[in-house]
């Protein structure tokens, strides 16, 4: 699913309304009922509150809409109209109208603090007052109301995006680049949505940790924009869905055999930290690899041999840590990090396994903490070398950002400066390519926030890159398919209980 500025988000409006054809008002007409319709899945009696908060513009047009299509249902909504201008867009006013001349509905102006409604934990308050285009910051009374929407136990639904929450995020530019007065977010001046029902697209910013907060649960609402322009339209980022990961997952063939899925090096474990080599290597032979050999200190041999004999083992000459390894040239692939600890010797091994490997690879963990000591070293990675950071990792490989914003333009700009997959984990976890696209992942949960999962999704990647998929395809698809198991043990296990180990086991689910 793509993800779109502001300015396509138009573009694909007008390119709908002059190809389809339809006018724009018959188009809100479109979107307002998507809304009603999700609206009335959930609203299981008509004694319900409805307080529909509209601005001036078409954010607030959609809103009228609802309030119609609500009053003809027998819910009979409140409506207050923001004035912080005496002027209404075209469709709003259309709207206005005919809610006013067709309905009964109750209406309000809001023109200062002392026009604000009583708000009570009952009510469902709807918002509908700024659009995505909001580029500044919200002032005044209009500011103070958003205060007062807030400062209550009512649920709140927004209508496309919360209103004051810039559509890119927590950045100061504007869609094409031009400086914008809107500096950074107070929280005092955004709606905190506990839904947010977006129009055909997510918005960039419902991706940022920080966002989370106002935008609540969303959902994207299709209202049928033109499918040859979404089909055309390019951008830079993506939110991955099931149809766009699975695909990618080939079926295994009646007449292949160990030798076809490949054969992986997993460079893990040092004293204390076997644990991280044993979760990477079973999730690495799970996802489907034909051939794991694990190159491990000497102590995790006898734990790896028991906790999992299906692997493979190469034995270092230290008892503690990864020194060296006699040839890599037999691997399909390689990882390396789990566990692995920074030891002089170890990061002499690193260095060497980077400067020789001709395989794709795969970089977690202790790997990176050790190449952000040795930062040079990120001219000479191979092209398509995969680095799987946590955001901490990221920021002591990459530099400190202000916001999420900011660190994404980072992590592009690394990706493409170095020819590097670069995934950074998270909620959303975010994939960014040397053609400076990003894919934002879609699956799994707060119960993967334990220890071990990092470890487990590098042996995924790992087995997918042995298995011959692409770097690009290895990154997408290993990210979705452990969010994916993650899901699946919140199901059996529930979040607050999970652990890796739950994760590797629903891999196959």
């Amino acid at each position: 699913m793509k993800i779109l500025p502001v300015e396509k988000i138009r573009e694909a409006d007008a390119f709908t309304i002059e190809n389809e054809p339809i006018d724009s008002v018959d188009l809100m007409e479109r979107a307002a009922s998507k809304v009603y319709d999700w609206f009335m899945k959930r609203c299981k009696t008509k004694e319900v509150s409805v307080k529909i908060f509209c601005g001036i513009g078409n954010n607030g047009g959609d809103g009228l809409a609802l309030a119609r299509m609500l009053f003809f249902t027998g819910i009979i909504p409140q409506v207050f109209i923001v004035r912080f201008s005496d002027k209404m867009s075209r469709d709003c006013e259309m709207n206005f109208n005919r809610l006013k001349e067709e309905t009964e509905t109750p209406m309000y102006d809001i023109f200062s603090e002392d026009d604000f409604p009583l708000i009570n934990e009952k009510d469902i308050v709807v918002d509908a007052i700024f659009g995505s285009g909001l580029n500044r910051n919200i002032e005044g009374f209009a500011a103070e109301l958003i205060k007062h929407l807030n400062d209550n136990n009512a649920i709140r639904i927004a209508i496309d995006i919360p209103s004051g929450l810039h559509a890119l995020g927590s950045q100061q530019t504007t869609d094409n680049g031009q400086k914008s007065s809107f500096k950074s977010h107070n929280s005092h001046q955004i709606f905190k949505a506990d839904y947010t029902l977006s129009f055909q697209f997510p918005k960039l910013a419902f991706m940022f940790p920080e966002n989370d907060a106002f935008v609540g649960r969303w959902e994207v609402l299709d209202i049928g924009l033109h499918k040859d322009f979404i089909d055309n339209v390019e951008t830079l980022n993506f939110y991955t869905t099931e149809d766009m990961a699975m695909p990618i997952l080939r079926k295994r063939t009646k007449f292949s055999h160990k030798g076809t899925y490949g054969h992986a090096l997993l460079v893990a474990g040092s004293s204390g930290k076997t644990g991280a080599a044993l979760l990477a290597a079973e999730a690495c032979l799970r996802t489907g690899v034909g051939l794991l050999t694990a190159h491990l200190p000497k102590d995790a041999l006898l734990p790896m041999q028991i906790y999992l004999p299906e692997a493979m083992t190469s034995i270092d000459k230290s008892e503690t840590h990864c020194t060296e390894i006699d040839d890599i040239i037999p691997y399909t692939a390689i990882g390396v990090g789990p566990g692995i600890g920074k030891n002089a010797e170890t990061t002499t091994l690193l260095k060497k396994i980077i400067q020789e490997a001709t395989q794709p690879l795969v970089l977690d963990a202790d790997a990176l903490n050790i190449i952000s000591e040795n930062p040079t070293w990120l001219s000479f990675l191979p092209d398509n070398t995969i680095l799987t950071p946590h955001p901490k990792e990221f920021e002591r490989l990459f530099g400190k950002t202000n916001n999420s914003y900011e660190r994404l333009e980072l992590q592009r700009k690394m990706s493409v400066i170095h020819n590097i997959i670069i995934v950074l984990k998270g909620a959303h976890t975010a994939i960014t390519f040397p053609n400076g696209t990003c894919f934002f992942n879609s699956t799994g949960n707060p119960g993967m926030a334990t220890a071990g999962s990092g470890d487990v999704l590098t042996g995924m990647i790992l087995s997918l890159l042995a298995q011959r998929y692409t770097p690009q395809e290895a990154a997408l698809l290993g990210v979705y398919l452990h969010g994916k198991a993650g899901d699946e043990a919140a199901k059996e296990i529930g979040e607050n209980s999970m652990i890796a180990r739950d994760i590797v086991k629903s891999i196959d689910n």
